[in-house]
């Protein structure tokens, strides 16, 4: 196995942990969720973005993973379970590493965002903002 692999992986850990943890086995299936912190939305990203990319066994056992390390949230060997999946699929897919690699901040970044002011927002990534009285948004 690659170190970039075990390394991306490593970096993942927390954010995994957390997902399912907020998710549980419902984590590729719900939106993310401005209640949820922003580790587990990652989490939820990464997991999500894994699944899209895995064939139905892949499908099965990530599934079967999650759903153990959700239902014993303390036991290392259940987490440690999910790892290992995210790493076989890393494997076999050589752009989803790059893809996650993508997703996950730089090893040691600090960001720091600062919001201040009425209906002000702050993130390192925003995808859709709306702050203003009365609007709708259209596809």
């Amino acid at each position: 196995m690659s170190a970039e692999i075990v390394q991306l992986v490593e970096q993942a850990g927390p954010y995994l942990a957390t997902a399912v943890g907020a998710y549980g086995a419902a984590v590729f299936s719900r939106a993310e969720s401005a209640a949820v912190d922003a580790t587990a939305n990652l989490g939820q990203r990464i997991l999500q973005t894994v699944w899209r990319r895995c064939n139905e066994q892949c499908r099965a056992e990530l599934e079967t993973a999650i759903q153990d390390a959700a239902e014993a949230p303390e036991d290392a060997d259940a987490a440690a379970a999910v790892r290992q999946q995210i790493k076989r699929a890393l494997r076999e897919d050589a752009e989803l590493l790059a893809e996650l690699a993508r997703i996950l901040p730089a090893v040691g970044e600090t960001v720091t965002v600062t919001a201040s002011g009425e209906r002000s927002i702050a993130a390192r990534t925003i995808t859709t903002a709306v702050t203003g009285d009365h609007t709708t948004i259209r596809p």
